[in-house]
């Protein structure tokens, strides 16, 4: 197996953690247009690589800050997703082990910045639109459904 060594998230041994936030400020979720691949110029959840000593939360609330420069509250687990890619030869070139979060909008102005190369605020209505990764849409669902249940009980 040939391995990149410019890219230590491709042609692994094994999978890597990745984490995603659907970060919500009022009735609008935010996502951004991804910079790097797998992806590459597509609009996702913000998220990225969990480091070594540091909790999925501590992750979700990092990347969210890097790719967007927004502070979160993490609100809910959403849930736990493989993404499994395999090149032309049929070995397995990208997997990742996705851990994703709600999390409510503290502060800050959403910009690009890291991995992202835009950012955008979005509602419910736009999914459909956006054609984005089915799990991504699934995700942002199970998170909307969420925040209606509680809003419900309250």
């Amino acid at each position: 197996m040939i391995k990149n060594t410019e890219d230590k998230r491709t042609y692994l041994d094994y999978p890597f953690v990745g984490v995603g936030v659907v970060v919500w400020k009022a009735e609008k979720f935010l996502l951004i247009q991804r910079g790097k691949p797998p992806r590459l110029g597509q609009w996702s959840i913000p998220g990225g690589r969990q480091e070594l000593g540091e909790t999925v939360k501590e992750t979700a609330i990092r990347e969210t800050k890097e790719e967007t420069g927004l502070s979160v509250q993490i609100i809910d687990f959403l849930g736990v997703i493989d993404s499994i890619q395999k090149d032309k030869d049929g070995q397995v070139e990208y997997h990742a082990t996705l851990v994703d979060f709600s999390a409510k909008w503290i502060s800050g102005v959403a910009s690009a910045s890291s991995d992202a190369m835009n950012v955008a605020w979005h509602e419910l209505d736009d999914i459909e639109g956006l054609d984005l990764w089915t799990e991504t849409s699934r995700i942002i669902r199970t998170s909307a459904k969420l925040r209606f249940e509680r809003k419900v009980k309250l």
